[in-house]
């Protein structure tokens, strides 16, 4: 890994031949990226648009009501929508300027196919709807401080006591509990020589009494997370999820859900951030100006091919986003292999600007800048949040190839 104190990368004149691997410094290079994509004069483009024109700042309540909050959902919570729809509205909405509510992304990928998949009647009636319009604010309790990517290692206790279950513990990394509503909580119902067995799955209202919080810092000295503490938190038994003591795979359905989510856009920190096209365009316009050293362009055609390749697996993942369909292999392996790309590519972007690409300030002549500085430093946790590189490649070895423990 380069030192990030290292001067910005000289161009030199390699020979010609070497230049421009690929070809991928010339021109327009994202002709591949639109593998699979809709046409711009796709009619269902125009019917978004449409939409879009009418209403230019929509309300997470106007987006719910139209199905774009979670188009691919049953109605009528979102639209049934195809993969290929699902393109189509995300790309729609991105291009106007159209985000969706902060909490949209847990909602969308975890605590939202959970509550609908395994939730009772009365908890989909009480809390599908208010989620997707933004209505409630949740968070993840999952990870504690010595159960991390082994989570079935957690010590938190929900020992039941009548009708209620009774919690003690502590979670960790946990972003933005101190302004959630609801918890979606993992504890140790039973004990038991398994680890997998005696889980159970709790709805927790983050105000329950008991409940309270200390501020998890990050390098830049802002409080991004937190940690939870649970002491005698009394939880009503209407708010266990699932089947109780056998919660594991319920678990293992949201930890997929997260994989697919964190990997389902083309950002190259967790999805989210610039991309590598950007990249790839900073890239060529320095190229322009001056041909940059062969171990620049091998590192960009590199990065090329892999982001063709990711972008095609983001089709076939996004095929994968219906419960039914979530333990494809398509979501693991693009979720392995996108957070080594996502590292890589921040670090070529820090070695093509020098010490300026982690600064805050941004880059003179480079409107990226802003958007990789703030990302270098998240990105160094994309392979540890969300589940280890290696303990996601243990998840492919043993259930995709049939490997031994």
């Amino acid at each position: 890994m380069s030192s990030v104190t290292e001067a910005p990368i000289e161009a030199a004149g390699p020979p010609a031949r070497w230049a421009d691997p690929l070809g991928c410094l010339r021109g327009d290079a994202s002709g591949l990226f639109n593998v699979r994509l809709p046409g711009e004069d796709d009619p269902r483009r125009a019917d978004v648009r449409a939409w879009i024109a009418e209403n230019p700042q929509p309300t997470p309540k106007e987006l719910y009501e139209a199905g774009y909050m979670v188009p691919h959902f049953p109605p009528p919570y979102g639209l049934g929508a195809s993969p290929t729809q699902v393109l189509i509205i995300d790309e729609e909405l991105r291009h106007a300027g159209i985000r969706r509510p902060p909490n949209w992304q847990l909602v969308r990928g975890y605590v939202g196919p959970l509550i609908l998949q395994a939730g009772t009647p009365q908890q989909i009636d009480r809390h599908l709807r208010r989620m997707l319009m933004a209505e409630e604010r949740w968070c993840q309790l999952f990870s504690e401080p010595e159960a991390g990517s082994d989570l079935a290692s957690l010590t938190t206790r929900a020992e039941r006591d009548g009708d209620a279950f009774v919690i003690n513990g502590v979670k960790t990394w946990s972003s933005g509990a101190e302004r959630s509503d609801f918890g979606l909580l993992v504890a140790r119902s039973k004990a038991s020589e398994n680890k997998h067995r005696g889980i159970s799955l709790l709805i927790v209202p983050m105000d329950a009494p008991g409940i309270s919080m200390q501020p998890v810092y990050n390098t830049r000295g802002f409080a991004g997370w937190n940690m939870v503490y649970f002491d005698d938190v009394r939880i009503p038994d209407t708010n266990l999820l699932g089947v109780e003591d056998d919660g594991w795979a319920t678990t293992r359905t949201v930890l997929a859900n997260e994989r697919l989510s964190m990997s389902s856009n083309e950002g190259l920190v967790w999805g989210n951030g610039p991309s590598f096209e950007e990249l790839l365009a900073h890239a060529q316009d320095l190229h322009s100006r001056r041909p940059l050293p062969r171990h620049v362009t091998s590192r960009i055609a590199a990065g090329y091919v892999q982001a063709v390749a990711l972008h095609v697996m983001r089709m076939q993942a996004l095929g994968s986003v219906g419960q039914d369909k979530i333990a494809d292999v398509v979501p693991e392996v693009r979720r392995t292999l996108i957070d080594d790309h996502g590292q890589q590519m921040i670090e070529l972007w820090r070695d093509l600007s020098g010490p300026a690409g982690v600064w805050e300030t941004p880059v003179p002549d480079d409107p990226t800048s802003e958007a990789f500085s703030a990302s270098y430093h998240l990105g160094r946790a994309v392979t540890i949040g969300g589940g280890t590189a290696q303990i996601q490649r243990n998840i492919l070895a043993e259930r995709h190839l049939g490997m031994p423990r």
